[in-house]
């Protein structure tokens, strides 16, 4: 599947990710976008912070939160509408949406950076529009890696992973997280990293993860879970858990 699919291009769905990575918190969760930067840059431990790439990188809250700490981040997302406003977000210095509530009503949200302290960050962040399988040339020499809640929404995620490494310095980071959600609609089913039977043994994620970093990078901790609200409607909501696993690049 070298399309991007429909569904992100949509503006509901582009609603629901602004309120996801923008909007309020629910049934108790912090916010997955700042979580997982904050995750990242805490696994830094002295590491450079000169450059970052966060890979997926929908509307943009986890760039912003990883500028507040690198000198330069690059935000790539396979959808156009998604990266056209990431850009119209740092133009403007806001966030706004018509949130989707019941039916056809929807209500009107604004989200500013100043509110967020993401201001100064954002002027370090530039958002492009790419493929994460295909990515140019010039995306390289990276302090960190970030891909949240991407892999499973690969056409083929073990391209990506066998040529990652060629865009991190030694001893940077790779930090993934995803909720393993493996489906054909995105994934064809030949190419899920785990989630079956292999050898008659339960083969999962992490197990396929292992076996394609393995050469290059070593888990530097075990994997933890960061749970995740996207608000569909007032009366609807996704409840779901990305693991959370940071690799380090092993020295050339």
């Amino acid at each position: 599947m070298n399309e991007p699919s429909g569904y992100y291009e949509s503006n509901t769905t582009l609603a629901q990710y602004l309120e996801f990575h923008f909007g309020e918190s629910w049934h108790g969760e912090a916010n997955f976008a700042k979580e997982l930067a904050d995750a990242a840059l805490g696994a830094l431990d002295g590491r450079a912070s000169c450059r970052a790439l966060d890979i997926g990188c929908a509307v943009g809250r986890t760039s912003l939160e990883l500028a507040r700490q690198f000198d330069h981040v690059d935000g790539v997302d396979y959808s156009e509408t998604f990266i056209g406003k990431c850009r119209e977000v740092v133009r403007e210095g806001v966030a706004r949406y018509a949130r989707p509530e019941e039916g056809e009503l929807v209500s009107y949200q604004e989200r500013s950076l100043a509110a967020l302290g993401l201001t100064e960050a954002a002027r370090r962040v530039a958002f492009h529009q790419g493929d994460a399988c295909k990515l140019g040339a010039d995306y390289r020499d990276y302090d960190l890696v970030l891909a949240g809640n991407l892999i499973d929404r690969l056409y083929n995620p073990s391209l990506f992973l066998e040529q990652i490494h060629e865009r991190i310095n030694a001893l940077g980071l790779l930090v993934i997280a995803s909720p393993y959600t493996w489906l054909e609609e995105y994934t064809p089913r030949q190419d899920w990293l785990g989630g079956f039977l292999k050898d008659g043994e339960p083969f999962t994620t992490l197990d396929g993860l292992k076996a394609a970093l393995s050469p290059r990078f070593r888990l530097l901790a075990e994997p933890r879970s960061l749970p995740f609200v996207i608000r569909e409607t007032r009366n609807k909501f996704q409840h779901s858990f990305s693991e959370l696993t940071i690799w380090e690049k092993l020295p050339d």
